[in-house]
């Protein structure tokens, strides 16, 4: 399992089986939130807050959360003060972690990812322990039945897309984080429809787990941590070859 794309790809069918018991919901709700709060309540001049919406609807999340989350962040309900909080540390076999979380009460939060890791053979650390070693780019990833390569490369390059990947389902297109929106709309315009759309801490170089036991404890890191109620994003720089992972689910 090499690469942000197929960890990429788990994570969006992982959503959409959150989705239905709507805990990837109450996340993009608290996005939307805190966008709105920060920008603005209209998508339309604030593109953090539009690409929220746009991932809530991705996972059908139903217009009157969207509409009610946008009215927490600007007031116009009553909401929670949620911060935001990041976190950093170490997983098995020595792996960089990153994670962005949103929480009402921090005092509750830290000890819990704390936990998180220690159970998954990890360590929390220090804030900018990790940190160097991934860059933030948006990432926009594409299904190979929506577009022709050639066609899709050409249109994400002239729109500021500094590279993009083939994989075996999708394409991974990279972008400055400050152009993702521009992408996104260039591809839009063409009626191209994305699996995913949103700024990520890419990984400058990736450490190999080929253990197949230190490889369990990297995605039960993983799982634990994205399945926590405050915890927003969460990446990593492992690399687990596929025979690998295809144990590990076979199990």
């Amino acid at each position: 399992m090499a690469g942000h794309s197929k960890w990429a790809g788990i994570k969006h069918k992982k959503a959409i089986i959150d989705a239905k018991r709507g805990k990837i919901f109450t996340k993009i709700a608290r996005e939307i939130t805190v966008a709105s709060r920060l920008g603005g309540p209209d998508p339309a001049s604030n593109p953090r807050l539009r690409t929220a919406v746009l991932k809530g609807r991705g996972v059908s999340m139903p217009n009157d959360n969207i509409d009610r989350a946008i009215k927490k962040g600007s007031g116009d309900l009553d909401g929670v003060a949620y911060k935001e909080v990041s976190y950093e540390g170490y997983g098995a076999g020595g792996i960089a972690v990153m994670v962005e979380a949103m929480t009402d009460n921090i005092n509750r939060t830290v000890p819990e990812i704390r936990s998180i890791f220690g159970k998954a053979g990890g360590q929390m650390g220090e804030n900018g322990c990790v940190s160097w070693m991934f860059l933030r780019k948006g990432v926009i990833i594409v299904s190979r039945d929506e577009a022709d390569e050639d066609s899709l490369m050409e249109t994400a390059l002239e729109a500021g897309a500094e590279d993009m990947t083939a994989e075996a389902e999708v394409y991974e297109i990279h972008t400055p984080a400050d152009d993702l929106e521009t992408v996104r709309e260039a591809l839009e315009a063409k009626g191209i429809k994305m699996e995913s759309v949103e700024v990520s801490m890419i990984p400058q170089n990736t450490v190999a787990v080929d253990d197949i036991d230190q490889a369990r404890k990297v995605m039960r890191l993983m799982d634990n941590l994205e399945d926590h109620d405050d915890v927003q994003n969460v990446w990593a720089n492992f690399d687990i070859p596929d025979e690998i992972m295809e144990q590990i689910e076979g199990s």
